[in-house]
This record gives structure tokens, sequence and C-alpha cells, in this order.
């Protein structure tokens, strides 16, 4: 459940200390790049980087969105306290590596994501999986409907849109579970854009006219879903996702983190308040970002940074001496 937010924004610096943050991610994750069979070492790595550089932030943070539940992530569990213990009171949501099996096949769009805002202004999801449906900006409000077929809400966007269902792209994770999507997809002739993993870039994929994609649906995890949702507060669009709760225990460990009614439709003004920062670093090349590089003295990386009040987006590159890295490790 999302509180009321506080009228003072976020100080505009937490942007860059974000980057911060999730530069060193990626450039730890990066080393696993190509390295088959290493999905442990991959993320152990890209937490154990991340923590690292949120302690030394000058907040009072609680981690919202993590690597799951305490008795199941020694480190950046959702309810960890991180940060020096002094500023602002925020929730932070974070994939210190989202994409790991992409990073260690060497394949494209893989990222390390971090969301931070208010305390109480980050949906607490647990790690289920859950339906998704979003577009980019510049759409009447309600275009899209979970609730309706997938025929339907094509023909909105289209309709919105001033064209024929035939030019609409619908990304879609290629997954056996979303062939019915993508079978209504093909029968309404729109277009299906697959991709391997990585849902979040799929999501803000609809934000960018440069990629052609007009829609994102399908089933994917639930906290990708709020980190995806923070970047469209920020970016614009809109975006709907219900929680795939399947058993009792489920729809009580649902509620005992605050989602009062778990079946229900959770709109993006549910998942994330009006307050938000958002930062992405590419681990491996990709649409989005591109991927670290490894020159002879230094990393370089590319990172999307993203404030919701002002609207600002910014890309950024930096060069990481490899030395520097090394001393702060120490």
């Amino acid at each position: 459940m999302i509180v009321k937010s506080e009228k003072h924004a976020l100080n505009r610096s937490l942007i860059f200390e974000l980057v911060r943050v999730s530069e060193r991610a990626a450039v730890a994750a990066s080393k696993m790049v190509g390295q088959a069979n290493k999905e442990a070492k991959a993320d152990q790595l890209a937490v154990d980087a991340m923590r690292s550089e949120l302690n030394e932030l000058r907040i009072t943070g609680e981690i919202a969105i993590g690597e799951g539940e305490r008795d199941e992530a020694p480190r950046l569990y959702v309810g960890e306290k991180v940060g020096v213990g002094k500023g602002p009171k925020v929730d932070i949501a974070l994939d210190p590596l989202e994409g790991t099996s992409l990073t260690i096949q060497g394949k494209p769009n893989a990222l390390s994501v971090i969301a931070m805002a208010r305390r109480g202004q980050i949906l607490k999801s647990p790690d289920f999986y859950m339906d998704k449906i979003a577009v980019g900006p510049g759409y009447p409000e309600g275009v899209i409907n979970l609730d309706d077929a997938v025929k339907e809400n094509i023909g909105r966007v289209a309709e919105a849109k001033g064209v024929p269902t035939k030019e609409i792209r619908v990304c879609v994770l290629r997954r056996p579970r979303h062939d019915d999507i993508v079978r209504q997809t093909q029968a309404c002739g729109a277009q299906v854009h697959f991709i391997p993993d990585g849902d979040i870039a799929g999501i803000i994929h609809t934000t960018d006219a440069n990629t052609g994609i007009d829609m994102y649906m399908g089933r994917g995890g639930a906290p990708e879903g709020v980190l995806a949702a923070a970047a469209l507060r920020c970016l614009g669009g809109q975006m709907q996702g219900r929680l795939s709760v399947e058993t009792r225990e489920q729809y009580q460990r649902a509620q005992r983190i605050g989602i009062e009614n778990p079946h229900a439709k959770i709109p993006l003004e549910g998942m994330v308040g009006e307050d938000v920062l958002f930062v992405a670093t590419g681990v491996t090349d990709g649409d989005l970002l591109d991927g670290v590089r490894r020159e002879e003295e230094c990393f370089v990386t590319h990172s999307l940074a993203l404030r919701s009040v002002s609207k600002t987006i910014r890309r950024i590159r930096s060069r990481h001496l490899r030395v520097h890295i090394k001393k702060q490790k120490q």
C-alpha cells in the first residue's frame, strides 16, 4: 500500500549517488559476462558491490524490493536497513543484476537497477509473478486495461496512435506461458517483439520511439514490475499489474506485508509514489544501454538516470579507474 507522500521532493543530488551505486554493481557483475554456470557468483558480486555503496549514502534507507525475504537472502533482503542512518527516510527498490542468465551467457540487455522514494512510496511486493500491461507516454488515460482482451487493448492503442493494428508492436517475454498472448496478438495483425529475459528493459522500451515498441504484455516477476513502474513514473506512460496469487499461503503472505487485496488490479500509482528516482546501468550491451567496457586502465559505464519530479532524463557515461575501484574494496 502506498501512503500519502510528503510535499517536499527528494534532494536532486541523490540521483547522482544512485548512479554511483548502480555503476559499482554493474562493474562487479561485468566480470562474469560469458562465464557460463556462474549465476550465483555473478549475483553475489553485484549484491555485495551495491550494498557496500548504499551503506555510504547519507540516508535512512530500508529495502522495499530486494533479493528476497530475510530468511532467503543474507544481504539486501526486504526490510534491511541501509545507509548511514542520517538523512531522509527512504524506501529502496533494487535488482543488482537484472538478467543473470543474460550476463553469464554474454547476451544483451543485462542491467543493474535501483529506485528510491520517500518512506512508504514503493509497494512492498512479494516475490510472486505479476501479470503486466504497459504503454509509453502520450496516450489518453485508460487506453489499456489488464482485464480486457489482447485484441481490445491493441485496438485502443492503435486507434489512439492513429495507425492500423498491423503497425502496433508488442513486447513479450519468450516463455510458453505467453503462447496465448502471442496467438491473440498475431491474430489481430499486430507484431510481436520477443525478449529472452529482462522485462524491466522491455517495459521501458515502450517509452522510447526509437525501439518501435508500443506495448508490453505478459507475466513476469512482481518486484521487476515495481521497478519498471518507477521508471514509467519518470518517463510517462501507463501500467497495470496484478499479483499471481494461487495459494492461501501466498494470499496471507501478501496481506502480511500490507497488500489488503492481493487479487486486485494495481495501477501505476499503486506501485510507486509521485516522487521517485530511478537508475539503470548496462552490464551487457542492449537496446536501452551500452554494457560495461573494459579498457586498459579503466571501466566505462553507461547509465540512465531519471527523476520524476522534474521529468529529467540523463544518460551518463563514466570512466572508473581500476586502481580506484580496487582501493574502495580494501
